[in-house]
Formats: structure tokens, sequence, C-alpha cells
């Protein structure tokens, strides 16, 4: 299943930073964000549990950019 969220992120060099952790989150297939367009869109493994899922990316992406923010 693939979705889409709302980010807030300050440059293209945090988003890019965003992309890379949720990439490595368990559940998460592949990950895009664009930091022109404030979106992150997640493709998640079969049968996973996309809130919980985002959860883990919103950590993991906290870890390296602590102001920035994914809207869900």
């Amino acid at each position: 299943m693939k979705k889409s969220y709302k980010i807030e992120v300050d440059c293209p060099n945090c988003a890019a930073k965003m992309e890379v952790a949720a990439k490595k989150t368990e559940g998460v297939v592949d990950a895009v964000v664009s930091f022109i367009t404030l979106k992150m869109k997640v493709e998640f493994a079969e049968g996973v549990d996309e809130r919980a899922t985002m959860e883990l990316v919103r950590t993991n992406c906290k870890k390296v950019e602590s102001d920035c923010e994914i809207i869900f």
C-alpha cells in the first residue's frame, strides 16, 4: 500500500535525511520525500500496521532532523 503524508521540514538537505531514515524503517518498502511539495510518499510492506509504522518513521526522522514533522 502507498500513502502520501504532509511534512514540515526546513531545507532540501533535511528532507533528504528524512528520506534515508524513512527507507531504513522496518515495514517500509520505499519512501520518497519532496522538499518542493512538502510531501512524503511511503510504500508499506504487505500486512504491516500503517499507523504504527509511521510512528516509527517519525521517530527515525526526528533522530536525524529533530525539528521535522510528519502529519498523519
